[in-house]
């Protein structure tokens, strides 16, 4: 940790705080606060991993992207099913809470390095067919399903961040829908980035360092930790363990045999 830039250090430790208060007391300061730390220590990972103009690039697809689907699904139910939000998450723009599309970044954000850790072991790309984009795209936006298979559930019985029309569904009361929603947004937004890059692969900063990329790594560890000890139900305390620390331990293995070619050099 203490090798980590100062922002970046500091971000995430106020995320993982941030995080870690929300066991005894979920207020919507906390939420909001815990919300825009995950998107700012995201946001400066990707700035060192990717460079500035590639990780505003992805910022952009995740904001605009992830409040599109959100404000399609709160009023026409859309990609995730019928819901409206409540006034737990705070401030809105339009019908979706503004801390939710800053989230589709930090996730999809997560999701992109931790997949491109499992198969390429590097957290950045090389340039790839369609075909390998669209297969990363799919594996990325599953990482972070993996991720809301524990969230939405505590989402909705624990914080009452939004109202769903139907609580019948299958994964204690979520529809089917609203996972595949999560797939399809989540993957359109990597994919969009993926395919953004063209060619030539995002050059990373001046002060290039691969442990940044132990940022997202932390961020989705933090989170797992998080619903292991305070999921609901209390069935998706396990779930997440196995859902996201399968990934997870294979993306740090992954880390541990990147070999950057050097500091700023694209890979």
């Amino acid at each position: 940790m203490k090798h980590l830039p100062g922002i970046s250090a500091a971000l995430l430790l106020a995320f993982l705080a941030a995080t870690a208060s929300r066991a005894w007391s979920d207020t919507t300061v906390a939420l909001i606060i815990a919300s825009v730390l995950m998107f700012a220590c995201c946001w400066a990972s990707a700035i060192h991993l990717l460079g500035a103009r590639a990780a505003l690039r992805f910022v952009l697809l995740g904001v605009s992207f992830g409040w599109f689907a959100e404000q399609m699904g709160a009023t026409r139910g859309w990609f995730f099913g019928d819901y409206v939000y409540t006034e737990v998450l705070g401030p809105r723009i339009g019908a979706v809470p503004v801390v939710i599309p800053l989230m589709w970044f930090a996730l999809s954000y997560t999701g992109y390095v931790i997949a491109n850790l499992l198969v390429w072991q590097t957290a950045r790309d090389n340039a790839a067919s369609l075909g390998q984009n669209l297969v990363m795209a799919l594996l990325a936006a599953l990482i972070v399903c993996a991720y809301d298979l524990g969230a939405d559930p505590y989402m909705v019985y624990v914080l009452k961040a939004w109202i769903m029309a139907k609580t019948d569904g299958w994964w204690f009361g979520e529809t089917l829908q609203g996972f595949v929603g999560w797939t399809v947004v989540g993957g359109a937004i990597i994919l969009a980035f993926r395919l953004s890059l063209g060619k030539a692969p995002a050059q990373a900063s001046q002060t290039f360092d691969k442990r940044h990329a132990l940022v997202p790594l932390a961020v989705y560890g933090g989170s797992m930790l998080f619903q292991a000890c305070q999921g609901a139900p209390v069935e998706t305390r396990t779930i997440a363990v196995f859902a996201m620390g399968i990934p997870l331990l294979a993306a740090l293995c992954g880390y541990q045999r990147w070999q950057p070619v050097a500091a700023g050099a694209a890979q």
